[in-house]
């Protein structure tokens, strides 16, 4: 028995010293991967490139894990590189992605920009992987002046034969959709349909845009012996032609074609003429612009219910000049459009708007985003003569009399701590930011 017990405590003694010995190896080789580790951030920190990214949210991250061999910065003013992403539609339904390399410090003048056009059918991950590819070729410029250059392949892939692509469709782009909406509790239900058909052709020279679509809304309420149905539907066609003039110029034509119980529009036709000025050529669209329209026209409008002016139908001409402004840099962006209109036949019945969208990063880690809108109305024509009841004011079911309109919104952001941001870690959601799921009835 004494011979017995003597062996169990003498595996167990061996036990513990093989688990003491394997756990004190795994901590070696942890801490010396963890300091190996360390040593390849630091050396990353210290000869990589400093580039800032201004993109979207989610591509930053994919660009993070594909682009390895620069140093992502938090802050613009610490980045030798600022790399700033701009979109626009492209007429296929594609989107042309412009990519602007902006050299500082010790590289300041070194510029670049180039572009990626991603199609309509592309999925997300073409798409990033394409915008990759673009950033890869710009960046090696700049990484061609750093020790991490001896560790970059170039490698080309030969095509044998070049294709020619006839388009079938002479650049005819056509959508049609449609969405229906539900919801509902004891007291009260609703429901919502709408469906479009576009078409669109752009070309260099011409810029071509149809779409039809139409809206049907229904609200039911319930309280006790109380109940109301509340619809709301419309139905609208509007096209645009545009001719290009040069690099500044630009001619077209405004129609459409629409019906709304809300503005009290049985059936409205309207047409335009219209002349626009860019003080910048068209071609830095992305970047900045400084557009004046104005338009010239007439509109017939056959009313659903009699008018404050007594009228069912009306037959009025009208003109309208609007001025926008847009800049995209490395501060911040503007976007501020003013437009005014008014009636031939009435001076007084006018329209003055102007809305504003600011977005500054006025110091390190601090930025501020303003939006804000304000209108005065004196052309509500189509408002209704008879009364109105609790539902279609409380409902907001028909258009009611003002005078002007505003909104605003203000947002501020400060960040601070470390200015490095290479890492990527996707656990619980992207970049370790938390999401929350609010359900709300």
């Amino acid at each position: 028995m004494t011979n017995s017990v003597s062996r169990t405590k003498t595996r167990l003694t061996v036990l513990v010293k093989f688990v003491f010995l394997f756990m004190a190896g795994l901590i070696f080789i942890s801490t010396a991967l963890a300091q190996e580790t360390q040593n390849n951030e630091v050396e990353l920190q210290d000869k990589a490139i400093k580039v800032y990214l201004d993109v979207s949210p989610y591509s930053e991250d994919h660009i993070k894990r594909e682009i390895a061999f620069v140093n992502y910065v938090r802050d613009r003013k610490q980045a030798q590189v600022y790399i700033m992403l701009t979109t626009q539609r492209t007429g296929s339904g594609g989107t042309e992605n412009t990519i602007f390399f902006i050299g500082q410090k010790n590289l300041t003048g070194k510029n670049d920009t180039l572009k990626y056009v991603s199609q309509q059918s592309d999925t997300e991950e073409i798409m990033r992987d394409g915008i990759v590819k673009v950033l890869k070729a710009g960046l090696i410029q700049y990484v061609a002046k750093t020790p991490l250059f001896k560790d970059i392949s170039i490698s080309y892939k030969k095509k044998s034969e070049i294709e020619k692509v006839k388009d079938k469709w002479n650049y005819w782009v056509f959508n049609i959709g449609s969405n229906g909406f539900f919801n509902g509790q004891e007291s009260s239900k609703s429901f919502s349909i709408n469906s479009s058909l576009s078409a669109d052709r752009i070309t260099p020279d011409w810029k071509i845009s149809l779409r039809l679509s139409t809206d049907y809304n229904e609200n039911r309420y319930s309280f006790g012996d109380y109940s109301a149905k509340i619809v709301r539907r419309s139905h609208d066609f509007n096209s645009l032609i545009v001719k290009s003039l040069g690099s500044h110029w630009s001619a077209g034509f405004f129609g459409s074609v629409e019906s709304s119980i809300y503005s009290n529009t049985k059936i409205g036709f309207n047409a335009a003429p219209a002349l626009e000025y860019d003080l910048f050529p068209y071609s830095e669209s992305t970047r900045r612009e400084f557009r004046f329209l104005y338009r010239l026209g007439y509109a017939n409008i056959h009313y659903e219910e009699e008018t404050i002016f007594d009228k069912l139908n009306d037959h009025l001409f009208m003109e309208s000049l609007s001025a926008t402004f847009v800049v995209k840099e490395k501060w911040g962006s503007v976007t501020t459009s003013l437009r005014g209109s008014h009636y031939f036949h009435d001076f007084s019945k006018n329209h003055l708007g102007l809305n504003s969208n600011l977005n500054l990063r006025l110091f390190q880690g601090f930025s501020i985003n303003l939006f804000g809108s304000v209108s005065l109305v004196n052309d509500q024509l189509g408002l209704r003569k008879s009364d109105y009841s609790t539902e279609d004011i409380l409902l907001n079911r028909k258009e009611l009399s003002t005078s002007y309109t505003y909104f605003a919104m203000i947002g501020l952001n400060y960040q601070f701590g470390s200015i490095f941001s290479n890492v990527v870690n996707p656990r619980f959601g992207s970049s370790g930011r938390g999401r929350t799921m609010i359900i709300s009835n």
